[in-house]
C-alpha cells in the first residue's frame, strides 16, 4: 500500500490531518463502524469524562483494526462525531498524539451532535482502513 498526504493548503498538518489521503496498491479496505466507550461486554463507560471516553474509544477502534490485522497505520480517515466540540478540543492533542505515534494523518472531519446513539456519550470515532 502506498500512502500520498495531498494538501493543498498546509494547516491541518500542524493540527495532525491531511486534507486528503491518496492510497494506491491497497487489496484490502475496513470500514469500521462508530465506536464510543463501551466495554467489551457493551456497557457504556466514563459518563461525563471526555477524556476517558476518547482514549476508550480510540481503544475500541485499535481493537477492531486488530481484529482484521491492522494497526493505527493503515487508517486513512476518521470521522469524529462528539456532543461537544469545545470540550472534545481539550483532549484532541492526545487523539492527533496517537495517530502520530502511529505514523499516521488520516483525513478527518469533526462534527457536533445533539446526541449519540447510546446516552452519555461524548464521542464516537468511524473511520476507514487500507491494508
Amino acid at each position: 500500500m502506498r500512502r500520498t498526504a495531498v494538501n493543498p493548503v498546509t494547516w491541518s498538518v500542524d493540527m495532525g490531518f491531511n486534507q486528503g489521503e491518496l492510497v494506491s496498491g491497497h487489496t484490502r479496505t475496513l470500514y469500521l463502524s462508530g465506536q464510543t466507550a463501551m466495554s467489551g461486554d457493551g456497557r457504556p463507560l466514563h459518563e461525563g469524562d471526555m477524556a476517558a471516553q476518547l482514549a476508550l474509544s480510540l481503544d475500541n477502534v485499535e481493537a477492531v483494526l486488530a481484529e482484521a490485522g491492522m494497526t493505527l497505520a493503515n487508517l486513512v480517515r476518521l470521522n469524529v462525531h462528539t456532543t461537544d466540540v469545545d470540550l472534545l478540543f481539550r483532549y484532541y492533542g492526545e487523539l492527533a498524539g496517537r495517530l502520530g505515534a502511529a505514523g499516521v494523518a488520516p483525513a478527518t472531519t469533526m462534527l457536533g451532535v445533539t446526541r449519540l446513539a447510546i446516552p452519555g456519550q461524548l464521542v464516537e470515532l468511524e473511520g476507514t482502513a487500507v491494508g
